[in-house]
């Protein structure tokens, strides 16, 4: 027997989703002010890259921190708290009087960042009914490319009138979603099924799930070279190469965007019947194919088209993490163990931009990023194809026989 209906399904989607979606603009607006920020504080552009090192190196605290609590006391409360923690910092960031307290802020901003992305997609992916597990993962990860996608746009339109503070104070507003969360999202009813007596609890799932958990952070930490080394720098790589205009270069992050959220969606729906593993494999292959495009092209039309087609393939992938990861943790550790090992794969996967940007001294920018992108989705998908799969999982009882 199947539960017909979950109550409050679409208000945890909604809250995970614009969690990620605000958390990724907060993250993503300091990308489109590399230039800006190097002149305000006087400092090198190098140095400003190094402010999005210490967001991502920090991510796995806020992982360890708010899945623990997620795990304890419940996903609501964890990720209020999260949401208003992260709103404030970034507000903080655009009152930053010098550089030295711009990295500092950056750094804790990155404590915020790594905590809302596991409990907002345990609460999410605990409440959706199975049969629409894969698209509800697919637009709960679209969250992420469409911050990029609003940050773009802030980049483009707001940024040229209201200055580059303004920017960052644009991050207070997330701290309204508290107030949703609050009034219109239920507690997990998985989370109270299998809830831990203790902290140590959790800790103790874990270790005995090691192997499990070893392989989420290997298969996380490529997963981040893919993202981030196709997204970061891609906006300087326009700029650098082939002298395209701040404005050209919003515009065009904002349609690679737009194929990033119609790949998550679609390959996370294509998930539900062809399995976890195979559709990610798929959209690897799609990414693979444009590499030429993307980054060897020398017109401007064929850049962006080829731009657009990696992130399809790029957040394809993407979109099937959510409920991949979900279904391969320990029950009573849904809220640390995705989490923590989507976060550990970023700090492993941290000096991606400054890895491409050292690459691109010797080989120069076209070869640095492509490269790079082959060796990666190689990796991927021989991780993928040895990798484990739990299709369809059972998170609460009474939701199959």
């Amino acid at each position: 027997m199947v539960r017909a209906h979950v109550p409050g399904t679409h208000h945890a989607v909604l809250a995970g989703f614009f969690g990620w979606t605000l958390d990724a603009f907060d993250f993503f607006i300091a990308v489109f002010l590399f230039d800006t920020l190097a002149h305000q504080f006087g400092v090198n552009k190098k140095d400003i890259v190094l402010t999005t090192f210490a967001t991502l190196a920090m991510r796995p605290v806020g992982a360890v921190l708010f899945g623990l609590l997620a795990d304890r006391y419940g996903r609501r409360i964890p990720l209020m708290c999260n949401v208003i923690y992260f709103s404030l910092i970034e507000l903080l960031c655009g009152f930053a009087p010098n550089f030295t307290v711009f990295l500092i802020l950056r750094a804790l901003f990155g404590i915020g960042m790594g905590g809302e992305w596991g409990v907002g997609a345990s609460l999410a992916m605990e409440a959706a009914p199975r049969k629409w597990r894969g698209v509800l993962s697919g637009i709960l990860q679209s969250g992420y490319s469409i911050g990029y996608l609003l940050a773009a746009m802030a980049a483009r339109f707001l940024l040229p009138h209201w200055g580059w503070r303004a920017m960052f104070w644009i991050g207070a507003v997330p701290a309204l979603l508290a107030l949703y969360i609050r009034t219109k999202v239920p507690e997990s009813q998985a989370w109270k099924e299998h809830k831990a007596a203790s902290t140590g609890e959790v800790l103790r799932v874990v270790g005995k799930n090691w192997r499990r958990f070893a392989y989420l952070v290997v298969l996380m930490t490529f997963m981040m070279f893919l993202s981030h080394g196709t997204q970061d720098l891609y906006p300087d790589f326009l700029q650098e190469v082939h002298g395209v205009a701040a404005a050209m270069r919003a515009n065009i992050a904002i349609f690679y965007n737009v194929g990033a959220v119609i790949g998550a969606i679609i390959f996370g729906l294509l998930s539900q019947r062809a399995g976890r593993r195979k559709s990610m494999m798929a959209a690897l292959a799609v990414s693979l194919a444009v590499i030429p495009i993307w980054a060897f092209s020398g017109k401007l039309m064929l850049l962006a088209a080829g731009a657009f087609v990696m992130q399809i393939g790029v957040q394809g992938a993407w979109g099937v993490i959510p409920v991949h990861l979900n279904e391969l943790a320990a029950d009573s550790a849904r809220g640390l163990m995705p989490g923590l090992a989507y976060q550990l794969g970023i700090l492993l996967a941290s000096p991606t931009n400054s890895m491409e940007y050292a690459l691109r001294d010797r080989v120069g920018y076209r070869w640095a990023i492509a490269a790079f992108e082959i060796v990666t989705i190689c990796a991927l998908a021989v991780l993928l194809w040895f990798g484990a799969e739990e299709h369809g999982k059972v998170f609460v009882k009474g939701e199959a026989a």
